[in-house]
């Protein structure tokens, strides 16, 4: 794959097609490929994730390959906030427990930038996590997997 590989669906968005890019970026993030997940972004894309701040694909792969080696059975929802052109606005939350079998939930914002062959450009992403107990989870899909046509979204959820 060349590092242009268009991504669609393209800016501008409507409703449909940033409904579309948010249920693709969820579904890559539930795989937990890091390399897969770093081509949808640009190869110079920057990111704030929390207080840490990344540039490229080479640093997003490491970033989220610490990210999952962390957080053990991450399972992540995200839905559309708000969009316009070629930004989208996301909400989102995501269940994992530590090394120690500790469990919790992340809740977070987003805020995304895209180039005209639909790649991320640009992430900015705000997260608090949440202590839980493994009773009080919501996300009950294979961990190997998507989230479930007929799983309930963040709205749905209460979340």
């Amino acid at each position: 794959m060349s590092s242009i590989e268009p991504r669609p669906p393209f800016p501008p968005f409507d409703r449909a097609s940033a409904e579309q890019k948010v249920r693709m970026a969820e579904n890559a993030w539930n795989l937990r490929d890091p390399a897969r997940v770093a081509l949808a972004y640009t190869p110079d894309s920057r990111w704030r994730n929390r207080s840490e701040f990344v540039t490229g694909r080479a640093e997003i792969v490491e970033f989220l390959t610490r990210k999952w080696a962390k957080e053990h059975e991450y399972r992540l929802i995200k839905e559309l906030w708000a969009f316009t052109g070629d930004r989208i606005a996301v909400r989102f939350v995501y269940e994992w427990h530590d090394a120690e079998g500790y469990w919790f939930r992340s809740h977070g914002n987003e805020n995304w930038e895209f180039d005209a062959h639909g790649l991320m450009q640009a992430r900015h992403a705000s997260i608090n996590d949440v202590a839980i107990r493994e009773d009080e989870r919501k996300f009950h899909w294979d961990r190997s997997g998507v989230r479930p046509e007929g799983h309930p979204g963040l709205t749905e959820l209460g979340l």
